[in-house]
């Protein structure tokens, strides 16, 4: 058994694509209509065939609730492994992207946590060797 598709949800999924795709830079993979929404994923371009992340519309009643609980609370919805933490911290700030704590070295991994602009926090991590 293994991941093929995770999910964050998202609360506009073609402001969702802009972010995830010219600031985080990910690349498309899926995009198929259904019904009012779309499956849109999104994949690492340093593995196309790898996990796709699925742009979730967050339509459902208990969606909103949950994403402002974690949102509140400061909880990141998802983590992202980056090589060079500073770099990419630097990177997407200058890119105007909002962090709510910039990188923090936690001993075995260091973390940032960023503001994606579809109502979740995520968390970009580079483990220590």
């Amino acid at each position: 058994m293994r991941i093929t598709v995770t999910s964050v949800l998202v609360d506009d999924q073609a402001k969702a694509l802009r972010f995830y795709t010219k600031a985080l830079g990910f690349v498309k993979k899926t995009d198929v209509p259904v019904g009012q929404d779309r499956w849109l994923t999104v994949v690492s371009p340093d593995n196309p065939d790898g996990v796709e992340l699925l742009l979730e519309p967050a339509g459902h009643p208990a969606a909103r609730p949950f994403k402002q609980a974690l949102f509140t609370d400061g909880i990141p919805y998802t983590s992202f492994t980056v090589d060079d933490i500073e770099a990419e911290y630097q990177r997407l700030l200058d890119l105007g992207v909002t962090f709510t704590q910039p990188p923090i070295d936690h001993g075995a991994v260091t973390t940032a946590i960023l503001d994606d602009t579809c109502g979740n926090l995520i968390q970009i991590a580079q483990p220590k060797p």
